[in-house]
């Protein structure tokens, strides 16, 4: 019986698995895909979640640095500077890869197949025709052990999604852009802009509305002007992206990353967050108290929980949307302090 088995290859999960494998537990890592995968996601690192690849001991894959992030609405504009180092704009696929070579290095094993039912008992959890003390569930927005567990609560309210092209042009910026349609509702959605590489741009757009990227992206006039290069990838898209979960522990299975809840793209602590949940739930099972695992998730993930709720529930409405950066603008100071509130 190996002590923990981690579903799910991604970031999450890899994460994970050196945690615990740095711990001294005998981990292995279940995945369907072959590394590295290609999702359809901002690639905009916070500072918390450098530091956590750098505690890691990950060489960093080649990206560019990120200074802050900019708010843009037309002529409008806010930004804010990190004042606790910097963050860092890499292809999901080159942070994919460097994770899956640290997990080899620390000596996590890597299975390709699937996992089907889960199974508990007393002192032992078996999934995937493997028996371990311990189950981490790091399978996604869509988690299917999250919903075979029954962990998995209905949505509520308006749902948003999201699409992820990549563009052939120098970065003009080193901050992280997000771009509020001039049609100021939900619908409209945002546009945010991260570099990845010195002549790379990803552009994401996030909305209510399900359609084309094109379509989503002329809503954005001013960043399309500069979008001049040629499209460098395909159109991935995910959504939708808010996931309400009961509880992120279940016996001995502990849920990490988007399948331990997810509110939305729109702040980008996506990976940060969950480099930080792996963290906390190897922790947890190290001390022999995965319950513990719960406060700690809600503690780590609080402010960025209510910050996200309250930008997407105002922007969500033509009047608040069109106020967000106006009032960023009038109000650095609190601007400044919500970004560093994501650090």
């Amino acid at each position: 019986m190996i002590d923990l088995l981690v579903v799910g290859g991604g970031p999450a999960g890899l994460a994970t698995a050196v945690h615990a494998a740095l711990a001294g537990m005998e981990t292995v890592v279940i995945e369907p895909r072959a590394t590295p995968v290609d999702k359809a996601c901002g690639e905009g690192v916070m500072p918390s979640g450098v530091r956590a690849l750098r505690a890691l001991g990950l060489d960093l894959p080649t990206g560019r640095e990120l200074r802050g992030i900019r708010y843009v609405r037309g002529s409008r504009r806010a930004q804010a500077p990190f004042d606790n180092g910097t963050g860092l704009g890499v292809r999901r696929t080159e942070l994919h890869a460097a994770l899956a070579l640290r997990a080899e290095e620390a000596g996590v094993r890597t299975v390709t197949g699937r996992v089907g039912a889960v199974e508990q008992s007393a002192d032992s959890v078996t999934a995937g025709g493997l028996r371990a003390r311990w189950l981490v569930a790091a399978d996604g927005l869509h988690s299917p052990v999250r919903r075979g567990l029954g962990l998995e609560l209905p949505e509520r309210g308006p749902r948003r999604y999201g699409q992820r092209r990549h563009y052939r042009v120098r970065p003009w910026t080193d901050f992280v852009e997000v771009h509020w349609s001039r049609a100021g509702s939900g619908a409209a959605g945002e546009a945010y802009v991260t570099p990845v590489a010195d002549d790379l741009v990803g552009v994401a757009v996030l909305s209510t509305v399900r359609r084309g990227y094109d379509d989503h992206l002329a809503g954005f006039p001013e960043l399309l002007a500069r979008l001049d290069g040629e499209a460098a990838t395909a159109v991935r898209g995910a959504g939708p992206l808010h996931r309400r979960v009961r509880r992120r522990t279940a016996g001995r299975v502990l849920l990490v990353g988007d399948a331990a809840g997810y509110v939305d793209a729109l702040t980008g602590e996506g990976v940060a967050l969950a480099l930080a949940s792996a963290e906390a739930a190897v922790r947890s099972l190290r001390a022999g108290r995965p319950r513990e695992y719960e406060a700690r998730w809600r503690a780590l993930s609080r402010r960025h929980r209510l910050l996200t709720e309250a930008l997407v529930r105002i922007g969500g409405h033509p009047a608040g949307a069109r106020l967000i950066v106006p009032a960023a603008a009038r109000m650095p100071s609190v601007f400044a302090a919500a970004v560093r509130a994501l650090q």
